[in-house]
């Protein structure tokens, strides 16, 4: 992707779905290819619905939405 983008090092990348048709396997090889990117140095940020996504990261903006609008809570799991 940077050589696309002319050479310029991408610090931050947010995905947006796409993980909930993946079988557990491939969910596991891009978890551990985003974590291996974050290791790097590089900010990512998943927006998803998939459970094991939230078991698998320690950090999230996490939106609840009600009948009266959504709220956003930041959270680090322990």
């Amino acid at each position: 992707m940077q050589a696309k983008q002319g050479g310029v090092r991408l610090d931050t990348m947010f995905i947006d779905e796409g993980f909930g048709t993946l079988d557990p396997e491939a969910l596991n090889s891009a978890m551990n290819t985003l974590i291996d990117l974050q290791d790097t140095g590089r900010l990512v940020g998943i927006i998803s619905h998939v459970p094991e996504l939230e078991e698998r990261i320690d950090a999230r903006l996490k939106v609840t939405s009600s009948k009266n609008g959504s709220t956003a809570a930041f959270e680090i799991a322990d």
